[in-house]
């Protein structure tokens, strides 16, 4: 505990400075996911044409979120309760409120007789270390939605629908699942955010894809991506970040973060080796996308069990969440004629909702009892391998994403339905046509077609399509 002997008014006596440089580390890891990971690879797995466009969504929605996060939406989803899903809104801006010792003042937990369980949430840093450290978790989790929506929505639509989910859709999930809403005493398992991040934006992205519309008939036959190298910085960015984003959800420096940080490299390497075995068995080439791919699901899936299984079943979780989406994505989504229907630009839907329902369902079989009684409030939570009240986990762990699934649908289609009373939600066709330049007035390259040399047998005055000699394969069918 900390410093006694040398405690100022900055250095309160309930600060653990070791904690509080944890916290912050982590949450400036995280938000380099956002910014610039998420910004760059965005920027990079597209067509050259919408590279501006989809970097500045990602970087719009950060700033948006940051904002309206610190006015209302932090109390909203770590607040005191309001109702068993949503807590009381409200601004966390005031110093008398940031620099006392942080609590969530809804996660008490009783026995059924009234007696504590479970006490509160009380990390040893103050409430701003906190407020920041959520914020950064809600500006991703909309970030990730975006990647459904790439290369046809309107920036302005955009603008405005960034602070209505923020509102009504993650600060529910948000309190529901760690603030100490019903989820939360009920025992259902997300350790850092499968469900209430990923489950959530891989529904919503895929919902919100369907009110927008489809991207051009051209950028649907063919999307290839600018810059695979830049891709792969982005990409790095987000891997090494996860560390931030799962090590830092014990909210203290400790052995479950540890824990929770060699788990997570191992299910996503894992699930990359996997994702990319298949893809050479099928497709008879290893993609560099498919890779990418294949380490989101990996750390997808780790996200709701990171500090509460072995490393043995991170394995085994990483090599479920490089085989059931690839099938998904793959094989499935070209026989399913809604998935087909519905132009998800990134595949959001099986990297993100697919892979955190599996998470999810993962962590209530392999959940071992030792590592979760560091981390839940319910006490003898285990997972199903584990016998006794294990399956029952499993059922509680279906039942909680079922719930995440179901307010996403049905929330984020009456948000869309409420922006395009204001704005079109998808761009007019000659914005679809030229993209950035007539969208922003500017673009990323100066140079011919896709980021190749002009070649005047190919690309005439101009050309926004390329020709190669080999088809797409593996996972570049679908980015």
């Amino acid at each position: 505990m900390a410093y006694e002997g040398n405690l100022s008014a900055s250095v309160p006596e309930w600060l653990n400075k070791g904690d509080n440089a944890w916290q912050m580390t982590a949450a400036t890891l995280v938000g380099l996911q956002s910014v610039p990971g998420l910004v760059i690879l965005y920027g990079s797995v597209v067509k050259k044409k919408w590279a501006v466009n989809s970097a500045f969504m990602a970087l719009y929605a950060f700033a948006a979120v940051v904002l309206c996060w610190v006015i209302w939406a932090y109390k909203m989803s770590f607040g005191d309760k309001l109702l068993p899903f949503w807590g009381k809104a409200g601004p966390a801006l005031g110093q008398k409120y940031l620099l006392k010792q942080a609590a969530l003042p809804a996660t008490t937990h009783y026995h059924k007789d009234g007696s504590v369980e479970t006490a509160m949430i009380t990390p040893y840093y103050p409430m701003a270390t906190m407020v920041w450290f959520q914020g950064v978790f809600a500006a991703i989790t909309v970030i990730l939605l975006a990647g459904s929506l790439l290369g046809r929505m309107n920036i302005r639509a955009w603008m405005m629908f960034v602070p209505l989910w923020l509102t009504f859709c993650y600060t529910v999930g948000a309190f529901s699942l760690w603030g100490g809403g019903f989820l939360f005493h009920w025992g259902v398992m997300d350790y850092s955010g499968g469900y209430v991040i990923h489950l959530s934006s891989g529904i919503a992205g895929f919902t919100t894809a369907y009110w927008v519309g489809p991207r051009s008939k051209r950028d649907r036959e063919r999307f290839p991506p600018n810059n695979v190298l830049l891709m792969l910085a982005g990409a790095g960015l987000l891997w090494l970040g996860w560390a931030g984003f799962n090590g830092g959800d014990p909210y203290a420096a400790n052995t479950d973060s540890s824990m929770a940080v060699l788990n997570t490299n191992i299910c996503a390497a894992t699930s990359l080796l996997v994702w990319t075995w298949l893809d050479v068995i099928f497709f008879k080439k290893p993609s560099v996308i498919g890779a990418v791919q294949g380490m989101i699901t990996g750390l997808v899936c780790i996200t709701p069990a990171a500090g509460l299984v072995q490393g043995w079943a991170a394995i085994v979780m990483g090599i479920l969440s490089g085989s059931v989406p690839w099938f998904t994505m793959m094989i499935l989504h070209k026989r399913w004629t809604l998935l087909h229907h519905i132009d998800d630009t990134l595949g959001v839907f099986h990297t993100h909702a697919v892979a955190g329902y599996l998470g999810g369902i993962l962590t209530g079989i392999f959940a071992e009892p030792q590592l979760s009684s560091l981390f839940l409030p319910v006490t003898n939570s285990r997972g199903a391998v584990y016998g006794g009240s294990g399956g029952i986990q499993v059922l509680k762990q279906m039942a909680g994403g079922a719930f995440i699934i179901g307010w996403n649908a049905v929330v984020t289609s009456i948000i869309c339905l409420v922006v395009r009373l204001v704005l079109p939600l998808r761009m007019p066709e000659e914005e679809l046509l030229i993209g950035d330049d007539a969208v922003h007035g500017e673009e990323a390259y100066a140079l011919w077609g896709d980021g190749e040399k002009y070649d005047s047998t190919k690309h005439g005055l101009y050309s926004d399509d390329t020709h190669h000699q080999w088809p797409s394969s593996g996972a570049t069918q679908v980015v």
